[in-house]
Order: structure tokens, then C-alpha cells, then sequence
């Protein structure tokens, strides 16, 4: 196998294992039922995704995705994954702004059903 190949495998891979991170974001609330460990997990996943859509830094697996398309001479995207992957199939003609603000009401929405669970869990 090539370097060029292997870096486009791994490139690939990592893609793959964006798409999962931001489905565990998203659905992760349906995993977690009775696992405090997963809810934990998923709670900080939440609030990394919010930090990562309002502050001004990549997230690390976007950078490691550039850097193995680099790397296999694929010329790596401009922005972030979601722009670059999903956005032309999900979300056609909606602006970077307004995609940023679904994916922090999806984390918010996901938290304060945690923090509800929290609270009927302490009125107990």
C-alpha cells in the first residue's frame, strides 16, 4: 500500500469516526437510559459540541482529517465538518450561522433533558 493510500485510508476513517461522534451527540440521549458512565460520556460531548460551534477553535478531529488529506495529497477542505460533509446534503442552502444555532439548540435540548432527569431524580 502507498503512503498516499495509507493517508487516505486513515483520512477516511477519521471521517467516519466524526460522522459517529456527531450521531453520539445528537442520539446519544437514546444510549444512555440506565448507564450513568454513557449519560457522563455524553453529557460532556454535549457541552465539547457547544464549545466547539460558539468559540473560535477546530475541533481536534477536523484538524487530524486535514492533516491526513495533506499528507495523502488530497487538498483538504476549508472550514469545519459539518460545513464541508454534511452540509450540501443535509442542510443545501442554510448559512453557516443558522447551522451553528441548530447544532447548539440540538446540545441544549439534549442537557436539559439531563438536567430534568437530575431534578425529578433529587425530588425523589
Amino acid at each position: 500500500m502507498h503512503a498516499r493510500s495509507f493517508y487516505s485510508l486513515l483520512a477516511v476513517t477519521v471521517l467516519i469516526v466524526h460522522a459517529l461522534f456527531i450521531l453520539w451527540v445528537v442520539f446519544g440521549a437514546f444510549v444512555t437510559r440506565s448507564r450513568p458512565i454513557l449519560r457522563w460520556l455524553h453529557v460532556g460531548s454535549l457541552i465539547w459540541g457547544i464549545f466547539t460551534e460558539l468559540l473560535p477553535w477546530p475541533c481536534p478531529l477536523t484538524v487530524l482529517e486535514n492533516w491526513l488529506e495533506g499528507k495523502a495529497r488530497v487538498e483538504p477542505y476549508q472550514g469545519g465538518f459539518l460545513l464541508h460533509h454534511l452540509d450540501k446534503l443535509v442542510y443545501p442552502d442554510i448559512s453557516p450561522t443558522t447551522l451553528t444555532i441548530a447544532g447548539v439548540f440540538v446540545c441544549a435540548v439534549n442537557l436539559s433533558f439531563y438536567g430534568r432527569q437530575m431534578w425529578s431524580a433529587r425530588l425523589r
